[in-house]
């Protein structure tokens, strides 16, 4: 097939941003969701264009409400023909620490909606137009260990669902096998501020006796796996859960640190 295109959920900050910078480089045309950041990811994408020659379309929509997931496939049709690879990287979180008896409905239902129920309905929109050209690929955004299906404290919800997230992947994985679509999880250690959007250069002369290789872990860290399952070559890996964490014990540090 020719050129691709891809949508990256969340795309016009932190890791969704280094990853379409990382893609755009290599000739793929990109789709950028936003849910707020309009003027952000408008800018993002005409940058992008100028540098790579790449068409690049923001598109807004809460990922999280099947209605305007679909709202938001149907924008896509005027731009672009297909959507070859979905990168589903945006997910609600909630930074306060709650233990799971003092979440609201509306909070626990947000965060299922936005992190495991929004890429069933993305990948049910997107995957039947996979089929028909017999390839897609399908990368969704965990966690270290999620595949374990972890407890993690004050993180119950997001844990919940990315850990459902972990199951439906490797699940898509099977079933679309014969179709020629692939589906992995990538799982970021603990890359936190603006070291989501930063490269690998940066962290020269940089630290982190935390980390067992001995530097921060940046967003093209991510970007580079993404890029690498993406690729028509990497067929023969679907189903996998690849942890991204410098080899730290993320949700190790975490429970030690809460106890």
């Amino acid at each position: 097939m020719g050129k691709k295109t891809a949508l990256i959920t969340g795309g016009a900050t932190g890791i969704g941003r280094r990853t379409a910078i990382e893609l755009a480089s290599e000739g793929i045309d990109l789709i950028i969701n936003y849910r707020h950041s309009v003027d952000i990811a408008e800018a993002f994408a005409k940058d992008l264009t100028s540098e790579f020659g790449t068409k690049n379309v923001p598109i807004g929509g809460d990922v999280s409400d099947y209605q305007q997931c679909c709202e938001m496939v149907k924008k896509v049709k005027h731009h672009f023909s297909s959507i070859d690879i979905l990168v589903h990287n945006a997910g609600p979180y909630i930074h306060e620490r709650r233990k799971m008896a003092d979440y609201s409905v509306e909070e626990w239902q947000y965060l299922i909606n936005g992190n495991l129920n929004s890429a069933f309905y993305l990948s049910s929109l997107l995957i039947p137009r996979m089929r028909n050209q017999a390839w897609g690929r399908i990368i969704t955004v965990g966690f270290d260990r999620v595949e374990s299906a972890p407890g993690w404290i004050y993180r119950s919800a997001f844990a919940a669902a990315k850990s459902g997230l972990a199951s439906l992947t490797k699940s898509i994985a099977l079933e679309e096998a014969e179709f020629g679509i692939t589906a992995n999880m990538v799982c970021p250690g603990d890359i936190v501020g603006d070291w989501k959007e930063r490269n690998i250069d940066d962290t020269v002369g940089v630290n982190d006796a935390s980390v067992p290789v001995g530097r921060p872990g940046t967003g093209e860290d991510i970007a580079r796996v993404i890029s690498f399952l993406a690729d028509k070559k990497s067929d023969y890996i679907t189903g996998s859960i690849i942890p991204v964490t410098g080899g730290k014990d993320v949700l190790g540090k975490v429970y030690r640190d809460n106890k």
